[in-house]
């Protein structure tokens, strides 16, 4: 049946992606078709990078920033040179429900998306706070940590935007104008991490103590050209195939579990918190 409403070339469906579920590809490719209507805004025309696990989570999986041989001429791409890979990547844009299946069907779990457009590509119009806990934090220190980022945001009248990594910590986002470069949203996430770490013990700020035991690191590195948010929406390659879940900021309560929100669960939350995101752009003039 899924044949006939698809460009899409279907393989292995009965692949088990994650086998302590016994999910199989077909079910990955469901939930990806039914989520899409949440994932497809929000991701348009951004560059993606795939991580793929076509022999199961319990397997090695890979990160694919070029587009595999072979691909469909139906899928967009977009070229763009890198000088780290002194050469040109050209990355995968999903701007139609046929691309999103198609990536499902490479057992592309995770599907990760810059903070610029590819029409301004070295203009950020999000800015990423990750707020990563190191054992023995718990994600109950997570949420403290993302309330004050909040508080203090508030008092800015910047709108802030919470989601579940998917895995152990939380992510804040601001949907900003497009005037910036990655520097300055870098500096800026930068600035309010040593803000926290003096408000808050278990708060670091550098990426020398990010693995310290017992913190909470505010990973501002990932505001550069080139680095990934995982797209909001997106399942993870963890055994409980959590997603990483848009949530409203009264949703976060102590204790709270992040794998409550997964493949079976988001499918039925009825709001979309980030619905509007994109259309609360704000200036980070702050006075």
């Amino acid at each position: 049946m899924m044949e006939e409403l698809t460009k899409v070339s279907f393989t292995n469906l009965e692949k088990v992606i994650y086998p302590g579920l016994g999910l199989k590809k077909s079910r990955i490719i469901e939930y990806y078709i039914r989520i899409a209507p949440r994932m497809l805004d929000f991701i348009k025309n951004r560059a993606i990078v795939m991580n793929r696990y076509p022999n199961g989570i319990d397997k090695d999986g890979f990160y694919e920033k070029d587009a595999p041989a072979g691909i469909p001429p139906w899928v967009e791409t977009f070229n763009k040179y890198s000088e780290i890979a002194e050469r040109e990547i050209k990355y995968i844009i999903a701007n139609n429900l046929d691309t999103l299946i198609w990536m499902a069907n490479l057992a592309a779990i995770e599907i990760n998306i810059t903070l610029s457009t590819i029409d301004n590509y070295e203009t950020p119009d999000l800015v990423f706070f990750d707020i990563d806990p190191e054992p023995p934090c718990s994600f109950d220190n997570v949420i403290d940590i993302a309330f004050l980022l909040k508080e203090k945001l508030d008092e800015f009248n910047l709108r802030s935007f919470v989601k579940t990594s998917g895995k152990k910590g939380l992510h804040v986002v601001l949907p900003i104008i497009k005037s910036y470069n990655f520097k300055q949203t870098r500096e800026f996430v930068h600035q309010f991490g040593k803000f926290l770490a003096r408000e808050s013990d278990i708060v670091v700020s550098e990426f020398r103590n990010s693995q310290d035991p017992g913190t909470v690191f505010i990973d501002y590195l990932q505001n550069t050209r080139g680095r990934t948010m995982i797209a909001p929406y997106s399942l993870r390659a963890q055994p409980d195939a959590p997603v990483s879940t848009p949530l409203e900021w009264t949703e976060l309560k102590k204790g709270l579990r992040p794998e409550e929100f997964n493949i079976f669960t988001v499918l039925k939350r009825k709001n979309d918190p980030w619905e509007r995101l994109l259309e609360n752009r704000q200036s980070l003039e702050v006075e």
